[in-house]
């Protein structure tokens, strides 16, 4: 039940990005977090990056120092399990560590369709970031611009909260869940007094299908009233599902696209992820009044289909323009992809 592209365009590939030092290389380009300022768009995209050296016989594992700033490990090939093209595992302590290193990069696009200048940098900064910054979902409350990303470390996956009211200047706030959890996605604005959230809890003993959860807080930095919302049931969301973009409110209520992963166990191959779509209530959220049981966007496009993570739609920032929303998604952890979507047809599908 996959819905009309009314447009689709590869918007950034990692050629377009210059690395962060000449001995390093752009491995992708993704996973954008998007809100309207004034008539620009402005995106915070994710910039994966890994040491351009190739040493025979031997990894590279980057990192962030927060005194020398980008830096590498090298270990023996034979001292690491490889997992997947993000991870590996170091067979001493098996503890994991990824491929490539991320920070964010703001860019202005004017109507959205196209990027036209770099604005800033935001790189990571402390122990708890040390592998990298990621995947940021922004969303304006109270005349400033809040963003969640993920922060990697040793430690694991945490999510962290910043904001910004012109994205050159940031107010970091600190982790506000911890690992791990990620795809944390706050609500434009408060319901019922507090502020709400969508977060993924990712625990080791899975008891039940992956889900989302539904948290509230009265400040963004304490969370509480944690309820599940969704647990992936059909085939194209068994292995893995999260937020995607922050929610937007229609008169029908809260209309949320989110990513599901289908469930493989084939060493070293990820599953492939698409868009799905469900509606919450306007005044509680936590009643789910609508989910369509097919994906609304699979992986279809050679810039979705091949990169270095095949056939992934993960969609992450939005744009309400009157009927049209521009979705914004990583295409195959490579590229930023825009897809157009009428909001009356999807809204059509909830009839």
């Amino acid at each position: 039940m996959t819905v009309r592209r009314l447009h689709n365009t590869c918007l950034l590939r990692p050629e377009d990005i210059e690395p962060s030092r000449p001995d390093f290389r752009v491995l992708g380009v993704f996973n954008p977090g998007a809100v309207l300022r004034g008539d620009d768009v402005m995106l915070m995209v994710r910039v994966a990056e890994a040491p351009a050296e190739i040493r025979e016989g031997h990894v590279a594992l980057p990192r962030w120092d927060s005194e020398v700033g980008l830096t590498v490990d090298w270990l023996a090939e034979d001292a690491i399990e490889p997992q997947d093209p993000r991870a590996l595992r170091i067979k001493a302590d098996r503890k994991l560590r990824l491929t490539t290193v991320s920070h964010l990069r703001v860019l202005r696009c004017p109507g959205g369709r196209e990027v036209a200048e770099e604005v800033a940098r935001f790189l990571p900064a402390h122990e708890h970031e040390e592998y990298g910054v990621e995947d940021p979902r922004i969303v304006a409350i109270d005349e400033r611009f809040h963003f969640t990303y993920v922060a990697v470390s040793e430690h694991g996956a945490a999510t962290a909260l910043a904001s910004t009211e012109d994205f050159r200047m940031y107010e970091r706030r600190g982790i506000i869940f911890p690992p791990e959890n990620k795809d944390v996605v706050l609500f434009p604005g408060r319901i019922g007094g507090e502020h709400v959230a969508l977060h993924r809890p990712n625990p080791r003993m899975h008891f039940s299908a992956p889900g989302m959860w539904l948290a509230h807080s009265s400040d963004l930095l304490r969370w509480g009233g944690h309820k599940p919302l969704h647990a992936g049931t059909a085939p194209w969301e068994t292995g893995r599902i999260g937020a995607g973009p922050p929610p937007i409110a229609t008169p029908r209520g809260w209309l949320e696209i989110y990513h599901g992963m289908t469930f493989t166990d084939a060493p070293g191959v990820v599953g492939a992820y698409s868009a799905g779509l469900l509606l919450l209530d306007a005044e509680e959220p936590a009643r789910v009044l609508y989910r369509a049981r097919e994906p609304i966007l699979t992986p279809e496009t050679p810039f979705e289909l091949e990169g270095f993570v095949p056939s992934v739609v993960f969609p992450t920032g939005i744009v309400r323009r009157d009927d049209i929303l521009q979705v914004y998604y990583g295409a195959a952890d490579t590229a930023v992809g825009l897809v157009e979507l009428s909001l009356e047809e999807l809204l059509a599908l909830t009839d």
